[in-house]
């Protein structure tokens, strides 16, 4: 995906800059992770001031100048910023369009139009994941918990019967599909194709949203007997609207960036030749920018104009999908500056030396790490970007297949088990009317199911590949 930023990196963890030895540098790590656990979590403190603090504390539990660690740290700010900053700016500028212009609303009431019984349960998850490869988790939320609350409301069902599917399509597009800020970083850092990765996440998703989802929801629902919260029933964004975009045209454009990079996939695999002139126009509509780019000048069109839109609110419409990714481009460019100081005082080198004498599997280990980091910080990002940062160094020497499982390992340990340290755990919460022990047996065990089952896929995969 970013080539030039991973050669960078590269090119800066050449030297380590510091000489401490394993002990210390396993010390400095465990100390560097718990002051940003602790602050998250103990003092509140923002995701980006607690692992800018953590990376300069990570430095000088090492023993590393300050000077150096600094450099390091913006370093790798820097190079994350400009490797996935772009694609996640251009997947908010399309996940707005798509909400605002009633997009959203035309593929939720078309599906849900044709579906019935038995039927919603899968209608709501196939809504969540398609309308989930676009937008944001928490935006995926807001946008889906009035259609969510109405079916449930109309058609005399369960709340948790049409609640989880819905929460564990757009958990696992978060967790596991580019260009959902966690999955990219996690490959600029392993340094894996994203047309491959998404590809394989396809593989991995489809049976994992299908367990999660539709089958748990059926427990779930015993378990969780709740009627829909009618104080949380909030106005569509699109009922004001004259008229909103054709279904047809709304999923193309929404799955217009995905068919370009899985065609760049394709073509990578099937022709594997660089001077082939097919690859090479693949290669330049199949890169992430360019395919996102394409997606969001079709959706101006398409979504935008068909709605209605004109210029002037075309244009304030992008504006105000970039505002709220501001703390997003934050967390990810600190995390990639806190990866940077794992690789720059040698921590890379110091899990290669310890790996060599464990037994068990890297895509188990990627799994493990992400997960205990996910439960001390409840944040699926801030734990997809250390886990990447500390198994970036094992993916040296990995086919194209095994990168690309390898960050699908850590996206799968990075959804484990969201609990009260989580903010998406209390927006559940709050949204559907629970107190803390439903939402615990309800959303923090499909987060979990999702988590293990991704990994089992993962595993059974890495088998084939």
């Amino acid at each position: 995906m970013t080539s030039l930023s991973v050669e960078i990196l590269a090119a800066d963890a050449a030297e380590p800059i510091t000489s401490a030895g394993n002990a210390q540098l396993g010390i400095a790590v465990l100390a560097g992770i718990a002051v940003i656990v602790l602050l998250i979590t103990k003092f509140k403190l923002h995701a980006f001031l607690a692992l800018t603090i953590g990376s300069l504390a990570l430095g000088a539990f090492a023993g590393a100048p300050l000077a150096d660690t600094i450099k390091s740290f913006t370093a790798g700010l820097g190079s994350t910023v400009a490797g996935v900053g772009v694609l996640i700016a251009l997947g908010a500028i399309l996940g707005k369009l798509l909400a605002d212009s009633g997009g959203a609303d035309q593929i939720v009431d078309t599906i849900l139009a044709r579906a019935g019984g038995r039927a919603m349960p899968w209608a709501m998850v196939l809504i969540a994941s398609v309308i989930g490869l676009p937008l944001f988790f928490e935006v995926g939320i807001v946008l889906l918990i009035p259609v969510v609350l109405l079916v449930a409301k109309r058609g005399n069902y369960s709340l948790m019967r049409i609640g989880i599917p819905a929460l564990a399509g757009l958990s696992v597009m978060h967790g596991l599909i580019p260009p959902h800020p966690g999955p990219l970083v996690a490959i600029d850092a392993v340094g894996a194709n994203l047309g491959v990765t998404l590809a394989l996440g396809l593989v991995v998703a489809i049976p994992t949203v299908i367990i999660a989802g539709p089958l748990f929801s059926r427990y779930a629902a015993r378990w969780v007997d709740i009627p829909a919260p009618e104080n949380m029933i909030p106005t569509r964004p699109s009922e004001d609207l004259e008229k909103r975009p054709g279904f047809g045209v709304t999923v193309a454009t929404v799955l217009l960036p995905v068919v370009l990079m899985l065609v760049k996939a394709l073509v990578d695999i099937v022709v594997d030749d660089p001077e082939n002139g097919v690859q090479k126009v693949t290669d330049v509509i199949g890169s992430p920018l360019i395919a996102l780019l394409a997606a969001v000048i079709v959706a101006l069109f398409t979504l935008g104009r068909a709605a209605g839109f004109t210029k002037e609110r075309l244009s304030s419409t992008v504006e105000k999908s970039l505002a709220p990714i501001a703390g997003v481009l934050l967390i990810v460019g600190a995390g990639g500056g806190f990866k940077q100081t794992l690789i720059d005082i040698g921590v890379g080198q110091m899990i290669l030396d310890f790996s060599k004498s464990w037994a068990i599997p890297t895509l188990l280990l990627a799994w493990l790490i992400a997960v205990a980091i996910r439960l001390a910080t409840g944040s699926a990002t801030v734990a997809t970007i250390s886990a990447a940062g500390l198994v970036a160094p094992l993916a040296e020497g990995m086919s194209m297949g095994e990168t690309a499982l390898l960050v699908l390992a850590i996206g799968a340990g990075s959804l484990f088990f969201s609990h009260v340290n989580d903010a998406g755990f209390w927006l559940v919460k709050e949204y559907f009317g629970m107190n803390v022990g439903q939402t615990i047996k309800t959303w923090s065990v499909m987060e979990t199911i999702i988590s293990v089952v991704g990994i089992v896929f993962v595993l059974l995969l890495s088998l084939v590949l």
